[in-house]
């Protein structure tokens, strides 16, 4: 059995603002092994990034609450001191940021900055340093490493940047590598070459790997689990193969319907209406003694995405958050963000929901209108 390098459990991420709590990551929970790859999928604003940060101590400050564990082979990350996190960082938990040109600095020479971050954890002279910093460029695929390594960020092309950052992540060898979008704004030819690199180096080194992307199809490449993330949870998780394949939410069907890679040409793309709903809750629908905790957020946005979508495989299972949370779906585990319906209101929703086109009809995505928003409501639907 691989070693368990990472647990989160129950985790939850909220920050304090001027309109009111922001419940950017709300309850979730994973395992990942060594050697492992968990891709975590999700449109613009579903907490992704906030849950990778999270794990490297970077969402800390005055105004962010966190609850739950995040466990790091035993030692609860969260419950770690600033100076101590520093240890973990780079050493044990590496990352390639979003945008490698706001995250290198662009006053200092690319060496110098890799140069840096192993001096700052190992014993050893800028020579040794500098030797190890070019040996990384060879491997990540830079040309002409001996050279480069003086070269400035602005110097690099897109791709080059993005292989200098994923250099620089795994210049001290952590055991995880946090991958936020690392093919964000490259194109489509250099998004093949760095997620055949990753691959690479993930099978080469054994590390685990959090792979972050709003690609889909990226992400059953590179990753043996998907979990897919919405408004701050897990709606769906299960095997690569399994999500891909034998899916069951139908935020998982819109994200996969919405590929441009299945297109055929001339065809109308496939889109989810709508915006996700707000995270956050307004200060004036919070009592004055109210804990964060105990605040849920309040559903705002285009009402075809409020209140979405229950986890309940048909219209008569029980409609409780528990319920919901627990209700295993044949492979893969689904998840809910409003339960509140009972089940009667649920088997009415369904008796008046039209008969479901097919897929490739351009009105078939309509079943993501908020008054048929469970799962098991369109499961009866679509069955008639």
């Amino acid at each position: 059995m691989a070693e368990r390098l990472l647990e989160v459990k129950n985790l939850k991420v909220q920050f304090a603002t001027e309109d009111g709590i922001v419940q950017a990551v709300d309850d979730i929970s994973f395992e990942l092994e060594r050697g492992k790859v968990l891709g975590i999928v999700g449109e613009s604003g579903s907490g992704k990034s906030v849950t990778s940060m999270t794990l490297m101590g970077l969402t800390r400050g005055v105004n962010a609450r966190f609850r739950g564990e995040v466990l790091y082979k035993g030692t609860d990350l969260l419950k770690v001191s600033d100076r101590d996190m520093q240890n973990y960082r780079g050493n044990e938990l590496g990352m390639i940021f979003q945008d490698p040109m706001t995250s290198l600095n662009p006053v200092y020479r690319i060496g110098d900055q890799i140069i840096e971050a192993i001096q700052a954890h190992e014993k050893v002279g800028k020579r040794a340093a500098r030797a190890r910093t070019v040996e990384l460029l060879r491997q990540v695929g830079i040309p002409n490493p001996e050279t480069r390594v003086d070269d400035y960020p602005h110097q690099f092309s897109g791709g080059m940047r993005q292989r200098a950052m994923i250099a620089l992540a795994l210049s001290c060898n952590p055991s995880v590598l946090l991958a936020d979008e690392p093919t964000t704004a490259l194109d489509v030819t250099v998004q093949i070459q760095i997620l055949l690199l990753l691959r690479e180096l993930q099978r080469e080194l054994g590390m685990a790997v959090i792979f972050v992307t709003h690609d889909v199809g990226a992400a059953v490449e590179i990753s043996d689990r998907l979990a897919v993330m919405y408004a701050g949870r897990f709606v769906e998780t299960g095997t690569a193969r399994d999500v891909l394949k034998r899916h069951a939410h139908p935020y998982t069907e819109g994200l996969l319907a919405a590929n441009l890679h299945d297109a055929e040409p001339g065809a109308r793309l496939m889109t989810i209406p709508g915006s996700p709903p707000s995270s956050t809750t307004p200060r004036s629908v919070m009592s004055s003694s109210a804990s964060w905790w105990t605040t849920r957020s309040v559903p705002s946005g285009n009402t075809s995405r409020k209140s979405i979508w229950c986890a309940a495989r048909d219209a008569s299972s029980a409609a409780t958050p528990s319920a919901c949370m627990s209700t295993p779906v044949p492979r893969n585990r689904l998840s809910c963000l409003d339960c509140s319906r009972s089940a009667s209101a649920r088997s009415r929703a369904a008796s008046a929901a039209p008969k479901w086109a097919s897929r490739t009809d351009s009105t078939s995505i309509a079943w993501y209108r908020l008054s048929w928003s469970c799962p098991g409501i369109m499961a009866s639907a679509r069955s008639q």
